[in-house]
């Protein structure tokens, strides 16, 4: 009975699904183009304008542009894996499919709960990073709400008095996005096109300006870049190389998102052909934007003195740039926006896929008859996410989706290998190169990130998955098709 928890789903299986049409089928609207904006919509956040400043000053100096492309370098790894499967399994589940394919289905639930913190708090976290921006774009302008836009609620739960900030912004925020979603993929990669055009305006906008500065006033960018790597303070993770590394683990959130792309496998009209490009076009794309906003932010500023809310707009100020506090918060407003959009649309085409296995009930894979997405789920993890945004302050959300995230990417790389060992003949549109290698350097890369996270955001994390466990035990295992079929193979062969 154990070997059954990990049963593999059928590739054939997969594959018809995938294949299929009808009204309770998910529509195939998006062209490379949605797919690379989606992939940009999701990684360019909080990470470039905020993260940057505070790794730089905490623990890399200048030297964060090397942590940055460490961090890359180890999502390109991870990127060539997943185009790999999601060319091959070209289905919604993502992570939690390629899981179920090769490793069997406790992996893939494991995969799949662990999403969740990717997603669903992810959305949570940049949805109170949103607020502020907003309220900081209102101050610009000088305007006075009518009304306390965090009020603060008592509530008595199991005998304990609580106290929490109502994020009124962020709840609404996540709203509305909601709306969209339910209304449709096309809808919703539309939205998010227009938003990445913007915030990628303002990233180019911020590195033109800096550029221009830079060649007037070379030796002041040498001054700030000196040292590039500042000596060890004799801690680990204060400087040196292990402050680079260190800056790598907490930076690497800012490129969480690439992986949403796969999601969208189901709705891509050409999936072989056009997910490769929109995973590791955005993925290179967005690596070469923080590289250049990096080093001329730690050339424009003292990398002491980035450890602010606002790093980028302090860096624009710093050169005359008056309205940068304007153009930085337009950027952010647009960029988080899209990341919550795209991380809530990964969210609910994974759960939606786990419907169909029988792993999740089938209210959660009901398609809306009109538009034709999982509005059901949708809602649900709206709510879940505003709920989350809106009452609980975020302080180890983050790590915690890095970790949800990160334990993904190892598995994503760890499947291409075994599969190419089970399965070597099985057609593969896009081949990730040197295999084994970049699986391997993918799972190094990965594994290292997250032990340089926290103790508390690793209990967090275990505390996460032991709930996940018993939702498997109690209802999924006893619901799944993959069991069933196995089952009903047992009770044939024994009669």
């Amino acid at each position: 009975m154990a070997s059954r928890l990990f049963a593999t789903k059928p590739i054939k299986s997969i594959m018809a699904e995938a294949a299929g049409e009808g009204e309770q089928t998910l529509k195939r609207a998006l062209g490379p183009i949605n797919l690379v904006t989606l992939g940009i919509g999701a990684i360019i956040g909080a990470g470039i304008f905020v993260l940057t400043g505070t790794a730089a000053a905490q623990f890399a100096g200048p030297a964060i542009v090397i942590s940055y492309i460490i961090a890359g370098i180890g999502c390109v790894f991870a990127g060539l894996c997943y185009a790999e499967f999601a060319s091959m399994l070209p289905i919604a589940g993502s992570a939690y499919t390629y899981g179920y394919a090769t490793m069997g289905e406790l992996v893939a639930w494991i995969i799949g709960w662990a999403l969740v913190l990717e997603y669903a708090f992810g959305a949570a976290t940049v949805a109170v990073g949103w607020s502020g921006f907003v309220a900081s774009l209102l101050g610009f302008f000088g305007t006075r709400l009518p009304f306390n836009p965090t009020p603060q609620i008592s509530m008595v739960l199991f005998g304990h008095p609580l106290h929490a900030q109502v994020d009124i912004f962020a709840l609404s925020a996540l709203i509305i996005i909601t709306a969209i979603l339910v209304v449709g993929v096309r809808e919703s990669a539309n939205f998010t096109s227009a938003a990445v055009m913007i915030k990628v305006a303002v990233v180019l906008i911020f590195i033109g300006l800096a550029l221009a500065f830079a060649f007037g006033h070379w030796q002041h960018m040498l001054t700030n870049w000196h040292p590039f790597i500042p000596k060890n303070t004799g801690h680990f993770g204060q400087y040196g190389w292990s402050g680079i590394m260190r800056g790598a683990g907490v930076v690497f959130f800012a490129y969480i998102g690439f992986d949403a792309v796969s999601t969208a496998a189901q709705e891509a009209r050409n999936p072989q052909k056009d997910m490769p490009f929109g995973i590791l076009g955005s993925l290179i794309l967005c690596t070469i934007l923080y590289i250049f906003v990096a080093g001329m932010l730690t050339g424009l500023k003292p990398y002491t003195t980035l450890n602010v809310a606002a790093p980028v707009a302090d860096g624009a100020a710093a050169i005359g740039v008056r309205w940068g506090v304007l153009l930085i918060d337009v950027g952010a407003i647009a960029g988080l926006a899209s990341v919550m959009l795209v991380m809530l649309l990964g969210q609910t085409r994974v759960l939606y896929t786990m419907s169909k296995d029988g792993l999740l009930w089938e209210w959660v894979g009901k398609l809306h008859p009109r538009f034709c997405t999982p509005w059901l789920i949708t809602i649900v993890m709206g709510m879940f996410a505003a709920f989350l945004a809106a009452f609980f302050p975020i302080t180890l959300l983050g790590e915690l989706v890095s970790l949800g995230t990160l334990l993904a990417f190892t598995i994503v790389c760890l499947g291409v290998w075994v599969m190419r060992a089970k399965q070597p003949d099985v057609p593969r549109p896009f081949r990730t190169p040197w295999v084994p290698i970049v699986p391997i350097c993918g799972m190094l890369v990965s594994v290292a990130l997250m032990v340089s996270l926290d103790a508390p955001a690793w209990i967090g994390f275990g505390s996460w998955l032991i709930v996940g466990q018993i939702i498997y035990f109690v209802y999924s295992r006893k619901h799944s098709k993959v069991q069933r079929a196995l089952a009903a193979e047992a009770a044939k062969a024994a009669r």
